[in-house]
């Protein structure tokens, strides 16, 4: 991973967005967005995460976070771990799943391309972590999170997205427990 991409400060506000490995469109059934939001809820709850923003797309999450309990690198790992063996299971188990043998032999195949992982890999291994150092930084990569299924043509307004915190930001209560930037 390149040196700017790094978390560098322990304590810092990051930008990050991570893919699907070769940008599979996961995110297109409700019970595959659930387990993401169910799990950005519990680390809110319960990891010391704190979001700001966030955006679920067809291949990839973006966040707007910190990390007060344990190193933010630590944090998305953790998350990117537990979340991508729960998505699995749910295709796996999905019996309604067009796509499920496709998609499990993805996984399969980028992970044998990898060392690190021995039988699936499912999300792409950068984060690009860029620390957010102003307000303008801030609210510029809060502006690109929310408008990413605006610019893909899913809404005409980012609040009208349920898989984001731009309904936070329109006074709508979301999905998951944001801090309002």
């Amino acid at each position: 991973m390149s040196r700017n991409y790094k978390f560098k400060n322990p304590e810092g506000l990051y930008f990050v967005s991570f893919a699907t490995v070769f940008w599979v469109d996961v995110f297109v059934r409700l019970e595959y967005f659930d387990c993401i939001v169910q799990n950005l809820n519990y680390c809110v709850a319960n990891k010391g995460m704190e979001i700001y923003a966030w955006c679920v797309m067809p291949s990839h999450v973006h966040l707007v976070f910190k990390s007060t309990v344990q190193k933010p690198e630590d944090l998305i790992r953790d998350f990117k771990s537990f979340t991508s063996k729960a998505l699995i299971k749910l295709i796996r188990e999905n019996n309604q799943e067009s796509r499920q043998e496709w998609l499990l032999n993805s996984f399969k195949k980028a992970a044998k391309s990898n060392s690190n992982n021995t039988d699936n890999q499912f999300w792409q291994q950068h984060n690009k972590p860029v620390e957010l150092w102003s307000s303008a930084v801030i609210e510029q990569k809060i502006n690109y999170t929310h408008n990413n299924p605006v610019v893909a043509g899913f809404v005409d307004r980012d609040y009208q997205y349920l898989h984001s915190s731009a309904r936070d930001y329109s006074g709508i209560k979301g999905l998951v427990d944001v801090i309002i930037a």
